[in-house]
């Protein structure tokens, strides 16, 4: 018998290392070729490592978390015959995660995988698209058989449960228990360059939040007009692509918000061009594609785009191009916009447009009070760039023009 090393591959464009997210092997297990072993991750994207042989998981050399450098030792295997040249893996994209699925939609002629029990505490192996699906699924991974390696919850097995197996799950018991069972989990991939991203942000730009009511009933008024006169190949608009126009119209009035800042040079870099990243929350952590060149977009065109992308970040077939190289960042959650946030600057930006939830709310209008659709804009700065009046000068433009819609029109 003789060995064969797997190193880390080269996942291109410049990638000098990459951090393991996941393993889907184990020492001991047997694997065949083109059987995916581990899942790295870069800056931007998640690749899947292949074996490209077929025999036993003798070694692994990183634990998930770890970040590897190219052409280090990733894995060994036992094959058959004599030792074989060490091997960089051909990494390849992962596929889509499976949508999930409801009972009644599956039909098998499989045999009936009925659930297993295993303790409350005990966490059922599985990658993470599989307990996405089964979260959205209502299903509890304690109860499905695995047939992956060391009893892995594979997508098929899910399939299995979901069509066959829920009607046996075990009754839940009634009434309030007792809870003890508690969880570790490993900040890795995605989630941990959240972090590390919103460390830096925090420490190093000091911030300040400017928070400002803009009475949006006109420009809510003329949206429902748009939409109801749209074109079939014409996006629904949303209030986004009116703010993204407003502050292109502000921005080039004030071109030192529209900027970054490299506080280890010292340098300040202003942008003509007005690149707009879009907090995004997608199954996998927040990201934030970015509307390019928004300055030479319609009220439409940023629409479309607006959705386009925030499809290919939820879905994960963004590219890298597009989830980077943003000037000013707006942050939405929507209806769960609250009435004030404090949003973190996307570093190295100066910048950050927070949006709140339309609230109908009573004002006086020198006679009586009247229903007015009003939303909170709450906007941080980079308080080494942008002084307070300038910050209050941004943002009471902004508000103009989104409680006079029309003036947004208006080229000049």
């Amino acid at each position: 018998m003789g060995e064969f090393v797997i190193k880390m591959p080269d996942v291109g464009e410049g990638v000098a290392e990459a951090e393991l997210v996941e393993w889907h092997v184990k020492p001991g297990d047997p694997v065949r070729e083109d059987m995916v072993l581990a899942a790295v991750m870069t800056d931007k994207a998640t690749v899947e490592i292949p074996s490209p042989v077929e025999g036993v998981v003798l070694w692994l050399g990183a634990d998930v978390g770890d970040t590897v450098a190219v052409k280090a030792p990733l894995l060994r295997i036992q094959v058959a015959g004599e030792d074989r040249n060490a091997s960089e893996a051909k990494p390849v994209a992962p596929p889509l995660a499976r949508p999930a699925v409801e009972a009644k939609v599956i039909q098998s002629t499989a045999p009936v995988e009925r659930p297993v029990s295993r303790e409350p505490a005990e966490r059922p192996l599985a990658s993470p698209a599989v307990r996405l699906r089964a979260q959205e699924a209502g299903v509890d991974l304690r109860q499905v058989p695995g047939t992956g390696p060391a009893g892995r919850i594979t997508h098929d097995n899910l399939d299995q449960f979901i069509a066959h197996g829920m009607q046996h799950a075990i009754a839940a018991p009634t009434g309030p228990a007792r809870k003890t069972d508690v969880e570790e989990i490993k900040i890795t991939g995605l989630r941990r360059r959240i972090a590390e991203k919103m460390r830096l942000a925090a420490s190093r730009i000091p911030h300040i939040t400017y928070v400002e009511e803009v009475d949006v009933t006109d420009l809510e008024d003329l949206r429902a007009t748009m939409n109801a006169g749209r074109k079939p190949d014409q996006p629904k608009l949303t209030i986004l692509p009116f703010l993204m126009r407003a502050m292109v119209k502000t921005l080039g009035e004030q071109p030192g918000i529209n900027a970054t800042f490299d506080d280890d040079a010292g340098v300040v870099t202003r942008y003509g061009a007005v690149h707009i990243g879009i907090a995004t929350q997608t199954p996998s952590g927040l990201t934030v594609p970015v509307v390019r060149h928004a300055e030479a977009r319609s009220i439409w065109d940023c629409a479309a785009e607006l959705t386009r992308l925030a499809d290919a970040a939820r879905n994960g077939t963004a590219a890298r191009e597009e989830l980077s190289g943003s000037t000013i960042t707006i942050s939405s959650l929507g209806a769960l916009g609250g009435i004030v946030t404090t949003p973190i600057i996307n570093h190295p930006e100066v910048a950050i447009v927070g949006v709140n939830k339309i609230m109908t709310q009573p004002v006086w209008d020198g006679a009586q009070f009247i229903p007015r659709k009003i939303m909170n804009l709450s906007s941080s700065f980079d308080h080494r760039i942008v002084d307070g009046w300038d910050a209050a000068v941004f943002v009471q433009r902004i508000k103009a023009l989104l409680e006079t819609p029309a003036l947004i029109f208006i080229e000049g």
